[in-house]
């Protein structure tokens, strides 16, 4: 007699809670008529290699995993994607059959693929992409804009020596620009990413200067709470193309899904309802 087992995935974190994952995968699940469950998973940092190895023997085929867990995940993993160790983290787990872990991370993916969406005319190679921020979203950004061929990237970051050090690992196509500068540097810019939580509620406002910003640019801000930033506000206003930061969540979890459920599943404006719902 065999059991076939309902494949189990989830999303681990610490906390938890607001997570949006679940009803992101839960929305699929129901769509498409799979068997299958996926759960939000609350694990503090100590337990979380004792998790990881436990879970595949529950089950489970996989994990996502978000803050603080991203760059743990990555060292505990067996084998790891050419674009997480690029990124130095980790948000999607595949567990193989005998138990080993095979870590990617997707962000970067999402991010191209809710611009490109949303963007349709953008063309990477037409010229500079400006990117607020130096922390691990923004290195999941620099990875999908070099790989799709953007020449130039000029990044910005309160503080200045994490945007230096993202230079000397990402390369020659990273230029460092002064946080007091942005509203000079965006003038140049075909594209603009806000990749820093400033602007999200609970959050100080994006306190930089936009008087560059051109019409025809591409603006998009990786904060979705609210929808409409204040920066994709301003952005309107001034006859940019606006992307809001929804679609990059909604993206990314395109390719675990399709890993460990078979299936690979559409992004639409039901996701969106269900997952703002």
């Amino acid at each position: 007699m065999t059991h076939n087992r309902i494949p189990l995935a989830g999303v681990i974190g610490h906390p938890i809670a607001h997570s949006k994952s679940p009803q992101l995968h839960g929305h699929w699940l129901k769509k498409y008529g799979l068997a299958g469950y996926y759960v939000p998973m609350d694990v503090a940092p100590e337990y979380l290699e004792t998790v990881l190895r436990t879970l595949p023997n529950a089950g489970f085929v996989g994990a996502n995993v978000t803050v603080p867990h991203k760059e743990a995940a990555l060292l505990i993993a067996d084998q790891v994607s050419e674009r997480a160790s690029m990124i130095g983290a980790a948000n999607t787990l595949v567990f193989q059959e005998d138990g080993t872990i095979h870590a990617d991370n997707t962000d970067g993916y999402g991010f191209m693929e809710n611009l490109r969406s949303g963007a349709p005319n953008w063309i990477p190679s037409q010229g500079p992409a400006v990117v607020f921020g130096a922390g691990g979203a923004a290195r999941a950004v620099l990875q999908g804009l070099l790989e799709a061929g953007v020449p130039k990237i000029l990044l910005t970051n309160r503080t200045r020596a994490r945007a230096d050090q993202l230079k000397e690992e990402f390369g020659d196509r990273i230029t460092v620009e002064e946080w007091n500068d942005a509203g000079s540097v965006v003038e140049q810019a075909e594209l603009v990413v806000n990749t820093t939580s400033l602007g999200m509620q609970g959050q100080p406002e994006l306190i930089v200067s936009l008087e560059g910003l051109q019409a025809g640019s591409v603006v998009t801000d990786l904060v979705y709470a609210p929808l409409q930033t204040t920066l994709l506000k301003t952005a309107e206003e001034v006859g940019c193309t606006t992307v809001d930061g929804l679609g990059m969540l909604l993206h990314q979890a395109v390719p675990g899904f399709e890993r460990w459920f078979g299936l690979r599943p559409d992004v639409t404006d039901d996701l969106r309802a269900a997952v703002l719902g």
